[in-house]
């Protein structure tokens, strides 16, 4: 990894993106210096709300034995308010009953965006299977989790917008790796038939070289002893050694914070035998995760709260793999084989990672199916954002996935079909792949509504983009295309969107962007059209 002096200071310019951040400006997702929009605070927003749901109780398919759990307030600079809610039935959580009122600024109703589950009614919540058989179920259903539990909880399961009376149970355990590993199994808790079962964590798997991302200045919190701390005193994040504990053991409080004399750190070397090597990047690409949603979106961290991620380096023994936990709100990277793959720590997988936590927090998008492709594409596609902001001289932004870390690259954006099994183009069977593969789809969209169709040559890169329906699609430049991308996440997707939902929500959010009928907005039909989705 690269040294970094205190000595030092890099500033990252945000110049390139403030004509995006400028159509960005809202009360809450969306901050400024300058005064809040006109209209109505949180507080009032969520109670309108609320009275919006209940007055049109056809609408949104609610009733008098259903509860809504506020998750989010998006509200816009023209005092527009976008409030998300999960619901319940009779108490128990409803898996794909989410939604989202849209209303203008005196909080009258104007449209509504609804995951699949509109009718949550069931006619029992007593289970017929107990809770044991369910989870002795799930942890068949979860082979080569080593010290595996199970803990079932009893919801109402309507993704696919028949409700029924279920036990989701949650496996957990360690992985081969060391790492923490989980399962979702879901089964109908009348009958005992299996539902679906998915995996419950986010990783990427580095197979590839290290990356270098040059001298970089890191921001360091100086300590009453005189020693410095790798304490992010801005963005909040600490960057700790997790003395290769494993990673299903790590929590926020595991670990050494790292600390030094003279505020110098590292030596530059792949693998180095200088521990706070590794902890240069990680804490480097964090903070330009953090800053990339901040001056891009006005995001205040993952949660939009303003608070910071713990971020631990050498997780493991010879785990290969780099991962981000909601549980423990925080980051981890293992020290790769010990032979060609160190640390997953580059650009483009750290922001990756960390967006996983940025999507949970908003839309949620299932991991499984069409939704966990678009959780997947995603998290690559701002990744792929963070990289181009950075604007680091040494890994410069590009369309290849992890190419730093996964040489020559793990996927790329021009064609995803190159790595062998994404997809390029909808197909009915996409919802079958594997979440990393089905993204290719959305990734694809993002490459052709950006730099457009066929061959060219991007900052020294060669692409060649293929189109589903032969067209021709001219781009609109990424910064505008992760800024329809990031609002149509945050106000119009719900946790069951698929690829058509995808296209509605994106043309939606280009629509209150750009204007319906737009440049933009035709790019956005016209890429998704270009990819087979319709």
């Amino acid at each position: 990894m690269s040294p970094s002096s205190s000595t030092r200071r890099h500033t990252l310019s945000a110049a390139a993106l403030a004509a995006t951040a400028a159509l960005l400006v809202t009360g809450v997702q969306y901050g400024t210096a300058s005064a809040a929009p006109a209209g109505l605070g949180r507080d009032a927003a969520i109670a309108k709300a609320r009275a919006n749901v209940a007055g049109h109780a056809d609408l949104f398919g609610f009733g008098s034995d259903q509860g809504l759990v506020v998750k989010d307030v998006v509200i816009d600079a023209d005092g527009s308010q976008h409030v998300r809610f999960d619901r319940t039935y009779q108490g128990l959580p409803v898996i794909g009953g989410d939604l989202v009122v849209h209303q203008d600024a005196r909080g009258k109703l104007k449209d509504s965006s609804r995951a699949k589950g509109h009718n949550p009614a069931v006619k029992t919540t007593k289970p017929a299977v107990a809770a044991q058989t369910s989870a002795a179920e799930a942890l068949r259903e979860a082979p080569g989790i080593a010290g595996a539990t199970s803990q079932p909880e009893l919801v109402v399961w309507a993704a696919d917008g028949t409700a029924r009376l279920a036990w989701q149970t949650t496996v957990s355990g360690t992985g081969k790796q060391g790492q923490p590993t989980g399962r979702i199994v879901v089964t109908d808790a009348t009958t005992g038939e299996a539902i679906e079962a998915y995996d419950s964590e986010h990783q990427a798997t580095g197979t590839g070289h290290s990356e270098y991302t040059g001298d970089v200045a890191i921001a360091t919190t100086l300590q009453g002893d005189g020693s410095y701390a790798l304490i992010d005193p801005v963005r909040g994040h600490t960057t700790k050694d997790a003395h290769n504990l494993s990673a299903s053991s790590v929590k926020a409080t595991s670990g050494t914070l790292y600390t030094d004399a003279d505020n110098v750190w590292g030596d530059g070397k792949k693998f180095s035998t200088d521990r706070a090597t590794a902890a240069v990047d990680a804490h480097a690409n964090t903070a330009w995760t953090y800053d990339y949603y901040k001056n891009t979106f006005g995001r205040s961290g993952i949660k939009n709260d303003g608070k910071g991620a713990t971020v631990f380096v050498h997780v493991g023994t010879n785990w290969d793999n780099a991962q981000w936990s909601d549980a423990c709100f925080c980051m981890m990277t293992g020290d790769g084989n010990g032979s060609t793959d160190p640390e997953q720590v580059d650009l483009d997988t750290m922001g990756h990672e960390m967006t996983h936590g940025v999507t949970s927090a908003t839309a949620n998008l299932r991991y499984s199916g069409e939704s966990g492709g678009l959780n997947e594409s995603t998290s690559d596609i701002f990744g792929t954002m963070v990289e181009f902001y950075a604007h680091n001289a040494v890994d410069k932004g590009d369309y290849l996935f992890s190419d730093q870390s996964t040489p020559p690259w793990l996927r790329r954006f021009d064609k995803p079909s190159l790595d062998g099994g994404s997809a390029n183009c909808w197909t009915k069977k996409v919802g079958q792949l594997d979440v990393h593969y089905s993204s290719g789809v959305g990734n694809h969209w993002f490459y052709l509504a950006s730099e457009g169709s066929g061959a060219k040559t991007i900052d020294g890169v060669a692409y060649n983009s293929p189109t589903c329906n032969s067209s021709t699609v001219t781009g609109i430049g990424n910064q505008k295309v992760a800024a329809i991308w990031y609002r149509a996440l945050t106000v119009y997707m719900t946790s069951t969107t698929d690829y058509k939902g995808a296209r509605a929500a994106s043309l939606n959010a280009a629509r209150d962007l750009y204007g319906a009928g737009s440049a933009e907005y035709n790019t956005v039909a016209a890429a998704w059209s270009a990819v087979s989705v319709s």
